[in-house]
């Protein structure tokens, strides 16, 4: 069974900084696109960043120059250093894994459970 778990979140004044993490873990052939979605109380998920298996990286506009997105293909780990964090960055920060699973090699798609991010002002 395929898991992420993301972790390192958590509470940080206007202007700090966080490093969320997200750990790919079970039965992975190879993982193909990572990424990095949110969601704030009352608005829809939103892609934050992607990261190929060779390393492009795509950035929401709302994050680019702030936030980068970083991979650790031997360790299957995410990274999104967040710097110069803002109160509207506050949002439920989820991973996704676009991966190839199982002896069968069967393609499919992940979420982890998310972490909390908190700006205060």
């Amino acid at each position: 069974q395929v898991r992420l778990v993301e972790s390192w979140g958590g509470l940080v004044q206007a202007g700090g900084s966080l490093r969320p993490s997200c750990v790919a873990s079970g039965s992975i052939v190879s993982i193909n696109t990572m990424a990095w979605y949110r969601q704030a109380c009352g608005k829809q998920r939103e892609m934050v960043a992607t990261i190929t298996s060779g390393g492009t990286t795509n950035y929401a506009d709302s994050v680019k120059g702030r936030f980068t997105i970083s991979r650790d293909n031997a360790k299957k780990t995410a990274y999104l250093q967040m710097n110069s964090l803002k109160p509207e960055d506050t949002a439920v920060y989820y991973c996704n894994a676009d991966l190839i699973r199982g002896l069968d090699r069967m393609r499919d798609d992940y979420w982890g459970q998310g972490t909390q991010v908190t700006v205060s002002s």
